[in-house]
């Protein structure tokens, strides 16, 4: 089970965006669109196994950055200056709790009909 997973709000809490963020005394919080998994790569460039230490979540609206795109025929409509949104390392977000809308750590509970569950470690309440 993931900490963090797609459509949590979470908050930076490092990187460049984040650093923006508190010399004008403001927090960055966004949605994760998508969580991108690290993989352990061999000689061959083939995936052997996971590691959790390269997993990275792309946020909506943080960490954009531009890509200029060629026009190649027709096959690609997008061309110019293109604005995306680049994978961050999942170390720099907190989870922001839905009941107590903070940034907190999130920890694990194994409930009464056994599935595991995530919980908030601040204020003590389910988050999913």
């Amino acid at each position: 089970m993931q900490r963090i997973k797609k459509g949590d709000t979470v908050e930076l809490i490092a990187g460049k965006d984040a650093a923006e963020a508190r010399r004008n005394g403001r927090t960055v919080r966004g949605t994760v669109n998508r969580v991108v998994p690290g993989y352990k790569i061999d000689r061959m460039r083939r995936k052997v196994g996971r590691d959790p230490e390269k997993d990275r979540v792309v946020v909506q609206g943080v960490n954009i950055i531009i890509k200029h795109q060629r026009r190649t025929g027709d096959v690609r409509t997008q061309f110019g200056r293109i604005e995306l949104e680049a994978p961050i390392h999942i170390s720099n977000v907190m989870l922001v709790c839905p009941s107590c809308k903070k940034a907190t750590r999130v920890g694990f509970r194994t409930l009464e009909d056994g599935t595991k569950s995530r919980y908030c470690k601040s204020c003590d309440e389910l988050i999913d």
